[in-house]
């Protein structure tokens, strides 16, 4: 058992969109993620996921509306819900998230920014 410094765990994060791992609590991963721009339509059929916003501002667009996460706020985005991640003028936004290790990391849509592993730091 040690502490994590999510600031510094964050310099290990290389690229957009790429979740990495810095814990398991029970079933669920605790991830790190910088995001840039507009990520893919999806939704996670079984499982909900939380979105911690540690820096800048996130939106969350759902089909009716968009959620603007400032940060120190989180959303949670039940499951089934369709959801597309973004930032604005080329913001590069830190966000922490909490998900079940069976979450696949843009649901059943099938992307090039799909990923199958998530490095741990």
């Amino acid at each position: 058992m040690k502490k994590i410094n999510l600031n510094d765990k964050f310099e290990h994060v290389d690229s957009f969109w790429h979740p990495h791992q810095i814990g398991i609590v029970d079933d669920m991963h605790v991830l790190l993620a910088k995001v840039k721009g507009e990520f893919v339509w999806h939704a996670h059929e079984y499982e909900d996921e939380l979105f911690h916003v540690q820096k800048g501002t996130l939106y969350m667009q759902f089909r009716d509306r968009t959620e603007v996460v400032e940060e120190g706020e989180v959303i949670i985005v039940p499951k089934g819900t369709e959801h597309c991640p973004m930032t604005k003028n080329g913001e590069i936004v830190h966000v922490l998230l909490f998900e079940k290790l069976s979450t696949q990391h843009t649901g059943a849509t099938t992307h090039v920014i799909s990923k199958t592993n998530y490095p741990k730091i």
